[in-house]
């Protein structure tokens, strides 16, 4: 048999060479010094440290400060994502029927992506202040003063206030997703599903949300990856309070780095959030994988 021979154009890897550079300078140069940092005691401020080995890692597997952030996040992950997606979805599937001002509607959904941060969360504290927030007034003016509380300074339900902030910024963000994702969909599958009787739920869940399963693995991978990421709307709204209610492990690395002066300990942290990140978007991808 007559071997073939293929020909490499070798230049063509010059062409993501700029890019290689700059992804191994900024990024993964970085991780590797913070996995290296990890193994030490630095304090982050001085030149001096000492290789202390796993004993960052034991310290954080026995520090329940960790664990309580850990159980936090992925809260957050369950409250934000899967919410997030629900919404966006079902505000995508009505928005495509066309209805009149759905263009205006589509901008207003999307204004708070566009916002920063900062600016939600000093929006949501003033909503939400326990004493003058439009929320409480609103819910004293209806004769609902059981549902009027510290929605931020309340232990039991500030990391619940975090999460309806959260949802209220990136629920947008899944509804334009999926609304690419529908303006691809072939017309004639909602004709058919229409001539069989099918009403406006039961072809939304049993048409449309097969037909975007692809999009709905998407966010979760970037919900996975987002939610371990949490730390400015934590810091800004709660700074991780009341107590440890809201306290992720951003805001618990940030705090041992820059309060607790221990970087060495911070950068543990920073490698556990690396792992898990991996590890359920591996999973996610895998499962989720269409054959």
């Amino acid at each position: 048999m007559k071997k073939i021979k293929t020909k490499h154009n070798w230049s063509a890897y010059l062409y993501i060479l700029p890019l290689l550079i700059l992804s191994f300078a900024l990024v993964y140069y970085c991780i590797i010094d913070t996995v290296y940092v990890s193994f030490t005691n630095w304090d982050g401020m001085t030149d001096e440290f000492d290789f202390v080995g796993l004993q960052n890692y034991i310290k954080m597997f026995g520090d329940d400060v960790f664990w309580t952030a850990v159980i936090n996040n992925l809260i957050f992950f369950v409250g934000t994502v899967f919410p997030q997606a629900f919404l966006g979805f079902l505000l995508a599937v009505i928005l495509k029927r066309k209805l009149p001002g759905s263009n205006v509607f589509k901008a207003i959904y999307f204004m708070p992506i566009a916002m920063a941060t900062s600016i939600i969360t000093a929006i949501f504290r003033i909503i939400m202040d326990p004493t003058n927030g439009s929320l409480n007034q609103f819910f004293r003016a209806i004769h609902l003063d059981g549902l009027a509380m510290n929605w931020l300074g309340d232990p039991k339900i500030a990391l619940f206030s975090v999460i309806l902030v959260n949802v209220f910024q990136w629920m947008g963000f899944s509804m334009i997703t999926y609304y690419a994702g529908l303006m691809a969909l072939p017309d004639d599958v909602y004709e058919a599903a229409k001539i069989d009787g099918a009403g406006f739920w039961r072809t939304a869940i049993s048409v449309t949300l097969p037909m975007v399963r692809g999009t709905t693995n998407v966010l979760i991978v970037l919900g996975i990856v987002g939610s371990l990421k949490t730390f400015d709307i934590v810091k800004l709204l709660t700074a991780g309070g009341p107590g440890r209610a809201t306290t992720v492990m951003n805001t618990y690395l940030y705090e041992k780095a820059f309060n607790n002066f221990d970087a060495g300990g911070a950068a543990s942290i920073g490698v556990a959030i690396l792992i898990i990140a991996m590890i359920m978007s591996f999973l996610q991808v895998k499962f989720g994988k269409e054959d």
